[in-house]
């Protein structure tokens, strides 16, 4: 049974990490030269932990906090383009509570899913290097082993499914490595979560027609197929 108190722990823990330097300086930095737009706010300026329902079956992962986004919001995918399409998503899909999360304290509630990410600070161009991806595994192991319920896994980004895919199958060697694609599934394999693969929600993949709504919304329609639900 998932403890809520051991991801209270892990979240505390996650919020008092400085394993990266780079990171560290880019963080706080971000949050001192702030956008126009948020000129009059404080930002969090902190690695970010993960959010949702700890009795979650999906757990999400992407790939690090938004500058002006998590990283000023402390909440993840929250305050930014991609947490827009991505709450959207889940709550025409029934795992939101509202379709818009502006703040930590907007009173949005997830059921059945918790989100996380593989690196918890948001590095200098969107691109933690390989080593800072590594540093902050740790936490990802811990928040996957805390959840007990997780049935599956909706991996948002090549390097979050190839990551995903890595933790959960190959170091154990279970068969060959699956290839990145929008809606590439791996079936879970005896006591192991199914995985997932999405286009990240940015406003890259969006603004380019690379990923639309309907295209994320049959994501999390097969999710809930998935489920069961």
């Amino acid at each position: 049974m998932t403890d809520p108190v051991q991801l209270l722990e892990i979240e505390e823990a996650i919020i008092q990490c400085e394993r990266c330097p780079r990171l560290v300086e880019w963080r706080e930095r971000v949050g001192r030269v702030r956008r126009r737009a948020f000129a009059g706010e404080e930002y969090w300026s902190r690695p970010v932990p993960g959010f949702g329902d700890p009795h979650a079956r999906v757990l999400i992962v992407g790939l690090a906090p938004g500058a002006h986004g998590s990283n000023r919001t402390g909440r993840m995918f929250t305050g930014d383009d991609s947490g827009r399409l991505l709450y959207g998503a889940l709550y025409r899909a029934g795992f939101a509570s509202q379709p818009v999360a502006i703040s930590s304290s907007d009173g949005l509630e997830l059921k059945d899913v918790f989100i996380t990410a593989l690196c918890r600070c948001v590095p200098p161009d969107n691109k933690p290097a390989p080593a800072e991806i590594a540093a902050c595994s740790t936490y990802l192991h811990q928040e996957f082993d805390a959840l007990s319920n997780i049935e599956g896994v909706v991996a948002l980004g090549k390097l979050a499914f190839d990551a995903m895919q890595k933790m959960l199958y190959l170091v154990a060697g279970a068969g060959e490595k699956t290839v990145f694609a929008h809606g590439a599934f791996r079936s879970a394999p005896a006591d192991k979560p199914w995985l997932l693969a999405s286009y990240h929600p940015s406003r890259q993949n969006t603004q380019t027609g690379r990923l639309t709504v309907a295209m994320f919304d049959a994501v999390w329609q097969r999710v809930t197929e998935l489920l069961g639900d």
